[in-house]
């Protein structure tokens, strides 16, 4: 249940009796609200190992998503950072894709993935021959899109880069009554809440507090969480994957959250601002649409450990108010996001039945 999953979360909630087309579902691993909707998945569900091993599938994800059979349908909604905007629409179907980003993968931050030390020797020399097929695939099926859009600006502006089309901007849903103040003192640590995916980071952020010596509490989990655990010394702790309940703690209790990769957007920010706790970013993608340099957060401007060092040591938490960090994060309540998406399909949409907020 990461940031995607939290918006295809809210749009389920608008459209429950739909049918749901995923490319691999793993029972258990997302909401109830979810899991209760009629779930159909592609080829790649039955693939040996497919729970594990589904990022090895990505050169198959184009071909997978187009295999669905859509006919029939007269309005899909695809929630987007990979492929399923490029589902085959019917004639005459209107196709409104909330797009978390164009495939990262094979634009922004290819190298991300796929330089030396983030992947093998096969993986970099097959996804150097696949990138310009798969950026092919990914702006001509774009074309299909009858509306797009962004989750936030900076996806906006990659949208119109890579795709040459327009897009509208809704914030992604926050649950900022869940994440909320509690008034508590601060205790002596930092604290991360990530995926543990290449574009994150996150050994930035490691060799800076190894360096520092001050407490770095990371959690999450992924991909990455050997390598990172290694990289890790004694005052760098890794929590593995935490509920939302004690997430808020931690939230509430730490210095600052540091948030060293750049994100399309990022709800972590957003989620820790709305408890109050102040952000230390790097100025880059989302987090300068959500953090306000001074006010509620500072921000590095390059992804080094040095960069980092020199912000976490100018930090001052008494420097920044709780209320007004807060009330910062408001501005992407998760009622913020429901009246948008409905006032948006009203246009986008006005043959249909409206949608309640």
């Amino acid at each position: 249940m990461r940031g995607g999953e939290k918006v295809l979360e809210a749009l389920c909630g608008f459209f429950s009796g739909a049918d749901l087309y995923t490319l691999v579902h793993i029972p258990g691993s997302v909401s109830p609200k979810i899991e209760a909707m009629k779930i159909h998945t592609s080829f790649l569900q039955a693939l040996p190992g497919i729970d594990s091993r589904y990022r090895q599938s990505l050169p198959l994800m184009p071909w997978a998503i187009r295999r669905f059979d859509l006919s029939g349908y007269n309005l899909i909604v695809s929630s987007s950072h990979c492929v399923a905007k490029g589902v085959r629409v019917p004639e005459g179907a209107i196709h409104i894709s909330y797009c978390h980003t164009p495939m990262r993968y094979v634009w922004d931050q290819f190298d991300d993935y796929f330089s030396p030390g983030k992947s093998s020797a096969p993986v970099r020399w097959i996804m150097r021959g696949l990138r310009p097929l798969l950026q092919s695939w990914d702006r001509r099926t774009a074309q299909s899109v009858t509306h797009f859009i962004a989750n936030s600006e900076n996806v906006r502006q990659r949208i119109q880069r890579h795709y040459h089309r327009d897009s509208t901007v809704i914030y992604p849903p926050v649950d900022t009554r869940a994440f909320s103040l509690n008034g508590r003192p601060r205790k002596d640590f930092f604290l991360m809440v990530t995926a543990f995916a290449p574009y994150k980071r996150i050994e930035v952020a490691i060799e800076a507090f190894n360096k520092l010596g001050l407490p770095l509490l990371i959690a999450g989990r992924g991909q990455e969480h050997d390598k990172l655990s290694s990289l890790a010394g004694p005052h760098v702790k890794l929590l593995g994957w935490v509920p939302d309940g004690a997430l808020k703690v931690l939230y509430q209790e730490a210095r600052a959250l540091i948030f060293p990769g750049e994100e399309d957007f990022g709800m972590v920010p957003v989620e820790a601002q709305a408890c109050g706790c102040p952000v230390i970013a790097l100025g880059k993608g989302g987090a300068l649409e959500s953090v306000v340099q001074g006010q509620t957060g500072l921000f590095f401007r390059e992804p080094t450990a040095e960069a980092l060092i020199e912000c976490v040591q100018g930090f001052h938490a008494k420097d920044f108010d709780p209320s007004r960090t807060r009330e910062n994060a408001l501005r992407f309540a998760a009622e913020n996001f429901r009246q948008k998406f409905v006032d948006y399909y009203a246009n986008a949409c006005p043959q249909f039945d409206k949608l309640v907020p």
